[in-house]
């Protein structure tokens, strides 16, 4: 066998061998400072319970697991957030992420964040876990007016393995599957997110999640776009892995040529974990477009 058949036969996807895939859906390998910035985000997390108070504790489904912290907003009929936290699909609590809260509730917010299942307790299977994420999202609808929320205007916003996730529930079928309008969704903000499972299944990821041909294709949002109907905010770091970075762009060209409404923001310096914390700033690279997306900012987008 000559070295460019072995060369083909090595490929995995792309021009990449199987361990240099592997390695591109691993983002601790790219972030040496991993541990400092969790570390950080839970004292955040602290920091804004002290400040704002403890979260409202609310089951949105039949399951335990089916729970959700709710920050509320100081205002009458205030928009609704839902942020869907990441963790390779695998790990994450939503009390983690009480660091974000303060800057959507200080501009008249709710900010919610589910609890949900992980994918090694669903045995391999990423569609509970996005069931649960739509159940949320409907329950937020459904009972906004028990926490004097706006039903008309619910955004949703998603990190790492959450970006796919809240992406998926963007592409749902709502008034289909659960009687709601299409638009249920205003808006969305998907940061360092996967749109396209193939390549995951090729990865190592590919041990612990059970794919199937109708999970990866049904679970894809780049293969379902048609199904979009909100504005669409795009956000990655310059120092995550290539995989994560082209798929972010891959997704917003895509967008952007079905002439649906994209915005794609581009971090420089920031990896995976630490580009998360720019949306706990309201001038932050990722606060200010999700807060203006609400129409929370001054000025003419103020709602």
């Amino acid at each position: 066998m000559d070295s460019a058949t072995s060369d083909t036969e090595a490929t995995v996807w792309l021009d990449m061998d199987q361990e240099t895939l592997n390695k591109a859906y691993n983002q601790a390998m790219h972030a040496d400072n991993l541990e400092t910035v969790q570390k950080r985000c839970q004292v955040n997390s602290d920091i804004a319970r002290a400040r704002l108070g403890e979260p409202m504790r609310l089951a949105y489904g039949a399951t335990d697991i089916e729970a959700l912290d709710l920050y509320p907003a100081l205002r009458a009929k205030a928009p609704i957030h839902v942020f869907i936290h990441g963790g390779a699909w695998r790990r994450g609590a939503a009390r983690n992420y009480g660091f974000l809260a303060e800057t959507f509730v200080s501009h008249g917010s709710h900010f919610l964040v589910p609890d949900f299942i992980n994918v090694d307790e669903a045995n391999g299977n990423l569609t509970p876990m996005a069931e649960q994420v739509r159940r949320c999202v409907e329950w937020a609808y459904t009972n906004a007016a028990s926490f004097d929320g706006d039903p008309d205007r619910i955004y949703i916003s998603g990190h790492s393995s959450g970006g796919h996730l809240a992406g998926v529930a963007m592409i749902t079928d709502w008034k289909k599957g659960y009687g709601l309008p299409d638009d249920v969704i205003k808006g969305g903000m998907l940061i360092s997110g996967i749109y396209d499972l193939k390549p995951v299944r090729l990865s190592e990821r590919g041990d612990y999640v059970k794919f199937t041909d109708e999970m990866e294709d049904t679970l894809s949002p780049m293969r379902h776009r048609e199904k979009l109907t909100a504005p669409l905010i795009l956000v990655y770091g310059t120092l995550e892995t290539p995989e994560f970075i082209r798929q972010t762009k891959d997704f917003a060209n895509a967008v952007e040529k079905d002439g649906k409404p994209v915005e794609l923001i581009v971090g420089q310096e920031y990896n995976h974990f630490e580009i998360l914390e720019t949306l706990a700033n309201p001038r932050g690279l990722s606060g200010y477009p999700a807060l203006k997306q609400m129409g929370l900012l001054p000025g003419p987008e103020a709602g």
